[in-house]
C-alpha cells in the first residue's frame, strides 16, 4: 500500500503469527531490490473489541516502532476491505496507544486518523547551518525533529538529516528529522526517517509534527495542507478547545492499495 508516497508491506495476521515475521524476513521483504521493497511493514490482526484492530508497524531495517501516521491510514482503509473493521470508524490498537480511524468516501482513497492532542514542544540546543533558522522537538507517537529552513529544494536530507538524526542532543532515541519551507505553493517539507535512515516521499507522524511547530511558531491556522516529497499534501486538522492548544489533531491522508501478492517462505 502506499500512503502519499510513503509505501508498505501489509500482511493479514490471521494467516500468520507474529513472531513469524523475524527482523531478518522483515529486511528481506522490504529489499527494494531483492524483495517486494517498501519503508515499513505492518501486520493486522483482530484488536480487544469488534471495533478494534492491532496494527503491529516495522521500521525497513526489521526494529519495531510506536507509530506511522501514513501506514495508520493505510491500515484504516485495509482493515475494512478485509474485513477485520469497520469503514464508518474504527480503533487501532498501536505500540503507541489507541488511533481513531475512519474510510473517508469519495475520490482519492484516503481516511483520516485521530492522533489526540499534541503538546510538549521543545528546542533542543542543535547548532544549526547557516539556511536553517529554527529547530523544535515534538513527538508525535514517535521522535521528530522539525526544521525551518529557507530553502527546502536545496537541504541534501540524506546527508543533513543523518547528522541530525544521531545528534548528542536527541540521544538516546535519536528522532525523525522533517524539514519544512514556505514554498510559492504553500508549506511544504522533506523527512529523514529513522530506520529506514534515508529520505522518504512522505511522513504522516512528520506532517502532523510541522503543522504543530507552525501552529506554535508561525501563528499556521489549522487545517493546513502540507505537501510532501512525493508532491502529494497531507493535511492536517485539529479541534478548537479555547485555550490555543492542538486539540483532537488529526490527520487526512491517501491509503491506496498498490498490488496484492503471495509471499513465499
Amino acid at each position: 500500500m502506499t500512503g502519499s508516497g510513503n509505501d508498505f508491506v501489509f500482511v493479514d495476521g490471521r494467516s500468520a503469527p507474529a513472531g513469524f515475521w523475524t527482523p531478518t524476513r522483515i529486511r528481506e521483504i522490504c529489499a527494494r531490490q531483492t524483495g517486494v521493497g517498501a519503508d515499513g511493514f505492518c501486520m493486522l490482526e483482530p484488536g480487544s473489541s469488534a471495533l478494534a484492530v492491532r496494527l503491529h508497524y516495522f521500521n525497513r531495517d526489521g526494529h519495531r516502532a510506536e507509530l506511522c501516521g501514513n501506514a495508520s491510514l493505510c491500515a484504516t482503509r485495509l482493515a475494512s476491505w478485509i474485513e477485520l473493521g469497520p469503514a464508518e470508524g474504527l480503533v487501532l490498537e498501536t505500540d503507541a496507544g489507541l488511533i481513531r480511524g475512519r474510510y473517508l468516501p469519495g475520490p482519492g482513497e484516503r481516511a483520516e486518523i485521530s492522533l489526540g492532542d499534541v503538546s510538549r514542544l521543545s528546542q533542543p540546543p542543535i547548532e544549526l547551518m547557516a539556511d536553517e533558522m529554527t529547530a523544535h522537538f515534538v513527538r508525535v507517537g514517535v521522535p521528530h525533529l522539525v526544521i525551518a529552513v529557507t530553502n527546502l529544494t536545496a537541504v541534501d536530507v540524506p546527508g543533513r538529516g543523518r547528522e541530525l538524526r544521531y545528534d548528542p542532543a536527541l540521544a538516546p532515541d535519536g528522532a525523525n528529522v522533517d524539514f519544512v519551507g514556505c514554498t510559492p505553493d504553500g508549506w511544504a517539507m522533506r523527512t529523514y526517517e529513522r530506520g529506514v535512515e534515508d529520505e522518504t516521499l512522505a511522513c504522516g507522524t512528520g506532517a502532523v509534527a510541522v503543522a504543530t511547530v507552525l501552529a506554535a511558531t508561525r501563528s499556521q491556522a489549522l487545517p493546513i495542507p502540507i505537501t510532501t516529497r512525493s508532491g502529494r499534501a497531507l493535511e492536517v486538522a485539529r479541534d478548537s478547545n479555547g485555550s490555543g492548544g492542538l486539540y483532537n489533531v488529526r490527520l487526512l491522508g491517501e491509503g491506496r492499495l498498490a498490488f496484492r501478492a503471495i509471499l513465499g517462505s
